[in-house]
């Protein structure tokens, strides 16, 4: 039976909109909800980058085109867009953590969108979503790109694992699927 939910599509088919929705949902239910979402960030209708934003409202760069790494930190790049790893981990690494603590109710939700090429670069990332990922009584729904070019090593072991269900978004399924995404949240907590 499937516990965990990821979504799967191209860029901008509407999966973060779909989690945010998902998120909306699953709180209203009183399930405990916490993690992060990434969000197009902006200039004059150009897209310059991504930001991470945590359930609780903070929200700090993850990436911008063509910026600068910091002074005595590796570049990673992903594409034309450079990654503030610094920034990433002080906001993902945080709330995946108190997600995924063994503390608090029997059942929690933790939302990661995404699990992408630029977050990889983490270590510290990879290893709190393989914790939640095994972590009794943690549903993880998030968000993994579609295969494309060399595969992801964490993205192709989420797809191969027997407790993850992944839903391909596409325009046309993209506003009838948050019934099923909640229905196996919900039938997890059993």
């Amino acid at each position: 039976m499937s516990r965990h939910v990821f979504l799967t599509g191209p860029p901008g088919v509407g999966k973060t909109t779909l989690i945010q929705k998902a998120i909306e949902v699953l709180q209203s239910s009183g399930l405990p909800v916490d993690g992060f979402y990434t969000q197009e960030v902006r200039q004059e209708g150009k897209r310059i980058g991504f930001d991470v934003v945590t359930l609780s409202g903070a929200q700090g760069p993850l990436s911008r085109v063509g910026s600068q790494p910091l002074p005595g930190k590796p570049e990673c790049r992903g594409g034309q867009y450079v990654v503030n790893l610094d920034s990433f981990e002080q906001l993902a690494l945080p709330v995946l953590r108190n997600a995924g603590s063994s503390w608090g109710p029997k059942h929690r939700v933790g939302i990661i969108d995404e699990i992408g090429k630029m977050e990889l670069f983490s270590q510290p990332f990879i290893q709190a979503v393989r914790q939640m990922l095994s972590t009794p009584g943690i549903i993880v729904v998030g968000t993994i790109p579609v295969p494309k070019g060399k595969p992801l090593a964490l993205v192709e072991e989420i797809r191969k694992r027997r407790d993850v269900k992944v839903f391909n978004v596409t325009r046309d399924n993209r506003n009838s699927l948050l019934p099923d995404i909640v229905a196996v949240v919900q039938s997890s907590r059993t």
